[in-house]
């Protein structure tokens, strides 16, 4: 075998390799994200998983602690038993919510 067929071949192998598990990630993500919920209230500052209000992009972005209109993702079912000192009833929410003061 010439040494550029073998390089090919192993090249080849690489990149069918990469794109099997390129292919196997999502259906883990969204099996990952099923599990879970977005929890509004319940981050900490610079600690959401997204959405943080005006002026914010996304992941990392809320500017205090249980920001009403910040979310993070928790465990399905666990949302309105997670501890948050701004929300109405002391508890993670499904929407986003004002904070009490």
């Amino acid at each position: 075998m010439h040494p550029t067929q073998r390089l090919t071949g192993a090249a080849l192998a690489l990149a069918l390799g990469a794109a099997l598990l390129a292919t196997a990630q999502p259906a883990s993500a969204q099996q990952q994200q099923a599990e879970k919920e977005k929890c509004f209230g319940v981050a900490l500052k610079g600690k959401n998983d997204c959405a943080a209000g005006p002026g914010t992009t996304c992941a990392g972005t809320s500017k205090m602690d249980h920001q009403g209109n910040a979310w993070s993702y928790v465990p399905k079912g666990t949302c309105v038993q997670t501890m948050s000192k701004t929300s109405p009833t002391g508890h993670g929410q499904m929407q986003a919510f004002k904070e009490k003061m």
